[in-house]
């Protein structure tokens, strides 16, 4: 099953310096229909104008993933991590026992990326961050793990749960394989270009949520970029 969900059906937020579309229910937008997919809470595709950006604020208990499209985000918390993650890499928040945080766009142009949200299999991690580099080069074969809780993507940067998101950019015509497996789920989100999913079109910065299929073969219908979340749905 593969239930396919446009950009221009997300929920949305905007105001002088944020303009966000929710993939599943978030804040002030509320949809019963669309509450996550297993420890999946949270998918916001945000674009953040330049220099501006979220100011400190506390988390706790929960693994918070930033995809970064384009520009860069600078982060900044309580317990001393300060970074720049740019366009193609990612970075960790482990929010654990609690901390406090600001993103901030520091550049001299619009900053777009995804913000993802996952339930730790635990409360009372130790809060923590990390970021990480990663290829920008076309992949081939099957997607990489750039973030996993699972012990089969062992160069994978680490969560607290029994997940793992898979990213990159695709040529056009090029093929991915997944394996998803049973007992298990996937987001899909296309954050440039348009793909096909097992025969089913998926639209720039769409989302799709994808059950019961044991293999995902994922074809480019244009140069693109694609961002998947595999999770438990036990």
């Amino acid at each position: 099953m593969i239930d396919v969900r446009n950009f221009d059906e997300l929920g949305t937020f905007a105001n002088d310096w944020l303009d966000a579309h929710y993939h599943f229910s978030f804040a002030g937008y509320h949809d019963p229909r669309r509450m996550g997919l297993g420890p999946l809470r949270v998918w916001n595709d945000d674009t953040i104008k330049a220099q501006t950006g979220f100011d400190s604020h506390p988390h706790r208990d929960m693994e918070i993933i930033t995809y970064v499209r384009k520009g860069a985000i600078s982060h900044k918390d309580s317990i001393g991590n300060e970074g720049r993650t740019e366009a193609g890499d990612v970075q960790v928040m482990h929010a654990g026992t609690g901390i406090v945080h600001a993103e901030k766009n520091m550049e001299d142009e619009d900053t777009t990326l995804f913000q993802i949200w996952i339930t730790p299999d635990a409360e009372g991690y130790e809060p923590g961050w990390e970021a990480r580099q990663f290829p920008k080069d076309p992949v081939t074969g099957e997607l990489p793990a750039l973030v996993s809780g699972r012990d089969i993507h062992p160069d994978a940067m680490q969560i607290h749960q029994n997940a793992a998101i898979h990213g990159g950019r695709m040529e056009m015509d090029g093929e991915v394989s997944h394996n998803l497996g049973a007992g298990r789920a996937a987001y899909l989100v296309v954050s440039e270009g348009t793909i096909e999913v097992n025969g089913t079109f998926i639209d720039t910065r769409g989302g799709a949520v994808i059950k019961d299929e044991d293999t995902l073969v994922i074809k480019a219908l244009e140069p693109s970029e694609v961002v998947l979340v595999d999770v438990p749905l036990n």
